[in-house]
């Protein structure tokens, strides 16, 4: 695919884009998704908002009561464009890193750095200076917007070329006082809608993250995709959620979505499952996104009650156990939305809401995407036979200089690294990271099936399945499980959890080998990390074998 004239003066994003060979298929089979030659996503967002809804109307909300307007948001945005090229000198195509927890300044932030035609790096606001570092190194970033309460990492983090502008602490340099002095009106850069937007780094489930590039008219693809067609948001509804602006499960859930249809969003900062349910509640929210782990959650602590207000409740971000969707269906009447997504994608591309959701699938194809399953040769598997999940859309994997698009390219397939399964009808139904199948004795073992059983447990509170490396059997099934509190971690209660996992699936799948933590592994967006937990079981059998000890 030929690219447009770009508007970017820093050409940094277009030089360091993959070959055009390792580009997957692009698709724009809905008429929604034919986008003009020249697009600003953030002009789209919350200009075309302000004329079409109102600036009146309210876009922001936070728990402690505070409400911006379409008007305001717009206003703040263009100030913020107004700091970034009259004050720091920032033209088009040069990166600008934005830090900070859910707020809004920071949705101003996103949206003035894209006015100003520069491109936003996204970074979770607790990561280290160390993995802020490894981002910066690859995107060369030339201004910092950080939340001033979480600024202290940055200097050890970026280069001495890097300017660095905190919000919220109100000195002569904040941002929110510079903004203050300036007209709040800007003439947008006329950005190609295939300019690069937005560098999001992948969320680090396989250790090192990847940059994964996005197009401004990918910004508005997920939202004519997987929001108009499933969601059906009107400008009526109240977003909210738990995940992150820099994950792009939540840039879209909480920004471009509402942003695109008129609606309003809950911005939260942090909070636990059920104070984020508390908190939607009073808000008057009617969709929700958080994970699985959170329903269960606010359903253990028996505050059911509190989704009750909600007309839609989105679950991704990990597998959706069809125990944890019958019972949310059960607490509440509720069906909860499943859905795939990545952030090489930058939303959902596999779901189903209303009568159209199957408990236990993940859903169809989102309009706009075609999925399929190929096997180990690389051709399409027949139905009900696991493989590989392949998508082709609007959105596709374009990674910064990395040589992992290889990996996640194939003949113009996204290969996203999920072993699925497809029935006759084109539902799709998760079996397993594919680094996350279990051979044992030559059993074909799904962790998150495991998982799920486990779950089940009354004294559990979450558990992470990994295969462990076994010289008799290849590898035995390793369950980390969290007990609820006051619950005593012994062999008892380990052999209790084991013949209870025997009596709820195949009794070949239990877990052999069981270990009781008090955590286990995330990432910043809340994603079990189980790739540490295999690194340490890997690191401890190579101990073992060192010492003649091998089991």
């Amino acid at each position: 695919m030929e690219l447009s004239p770009s508007a970017h003066v820093d050409s940094f994003t277009r030089d360091h884009l993959p070959p055009a060979e390792q580009w997957p298929v692009l698709e724009f089979t809905l008429p929604e998704l034919q986008y003009p030659d020249r697009l600003n996503a953030a002009a789209v967002l919350i200009d075309d908002a302000v004329a079409t809804f109102g600036a009146d109307r309210p876009a922001l909300h936070t728990p402690e009561g505070e409400t911006w307007s379409y008007g305001q948001l717009q206003q703040r945005a263009n100030q913020v464009a107004q700091v970034l090229t009259e004050d720091l000198g920032v033209v088009p195509g040069n990166r600008v890193l934005l830090r900070g927890p859910n707020n809004p300044w920071l949705v101003a932030a996103w949206l003035g750095v894209l006015k100003a035609g520069a491109v936003v790096v996204t970074t979770m606001p607790v990561l280290r200076a160390s993995e802020v570092a490894k981002i910066c190194e690859l995107t060369r970033p030339v201004v910092a917007i950080s939340d001033h309460r979480f600024v202290t990492e940055l200097p050890h983090a970026l280069g001495a070329a890097t300017a660095v502008v905190t919000y919220g602490a109100n000195d002569d340099g904040d941002l929110t006082v510079r903004c203050a002095s300036k007209s709040g009106r800007f003439d947008n850069v006329p950005t190609a809608a295939d300019d690069v937007a937005l560098l999001g780094p992948t969320s680090g489930t396989t250790g090192t993250p990847k940059i994964t590039m996005h197009f401004h008219r990918d910004i508005l693809a997920n939202a004519d995709t997987f929001a108009r067609h499933i969601l059906k948001p009107t400008a009526d509804d109240v977003f909210a959620g738990s995940p992150p602006l820099a994950f792009t499960f939540g840039l879209g859930g909480l920004v471009v979505f509402p942003l695109r249809f008129g609606a309003s969003s809950l911005l939260t900062e942090r909070a636990t499952p059920v104070e984020l349910a508390r908190q939607a509640a009073a808000a008057g929210a009617t969709v929700l996104f958080t994970a699985p782990t959170a329903y269960r959650a606010i359903l253990k602590e028996g505050e059911a009650d509190l989704l009750k207000g909600l007309r839609l409740a989105v679950s991704a971000g990990e597998h959706l156990p069809k125990e944890t969707w019958e019972a949310v269906h059960t607490a509440t009447g509720l069906s909860l939305v499943n859905g795939i997504g990545a952030t090489e994608m930058l939303h959902v591309f596999i779901s189903a809401a209303g009568a159209d959701i199957r408990p236990g699938a993940t859903g169809v194809a989102v309009p706009g995407f075609r999925a399929t399953i190929l096997d180990a040769d690389g051709n399409e598997a027949p139905p009900n036979e696991p493989g590989r999940l392949a998508v082709i859309g609007p959105t596709g994997c374009r990674y910064l200089d990395d040589e992992r698009q290889l990996n996640y390219v194939h003949n113009g397939w996204n290969i996203t690294g999920d072993t699925f399964m497809r029935d006759e009808d084109g539902y799709f139904y998760y079996q397993a990271r594919s680094d996350n199948m279990i051979i044992s004795s030559g059993y074909n073992i799904g962790a998150p099936e495991v998982e799920s059983a486990i779950d089940q447990h009354p004294d559990v509170v979450e558990n992470a399945v990994v295969g462990r490396p076994d010289p008799e059997r290849g590898s035995v099934v390793c369950a980390f499980i969290v007990l609820r509190e006051g619950v005593e971690p012994d062999d008892a209660k380990r052999k209790e959890i084991q013949d209870f996992v025997k009596a709820t699936i195949a009794p070949y799948k239990y877990p052999r080998d069981v270990r009781f933590v008090t955590e286990l592994p995330r990432n910043p967006s809340g994603k079990l990390q189980h790739f540490r937990l295999r690194a340490a079981l890997g690191d401890e059998s190579a101990e073992l074998a060192g010492a003649g000890q091998g089991r």
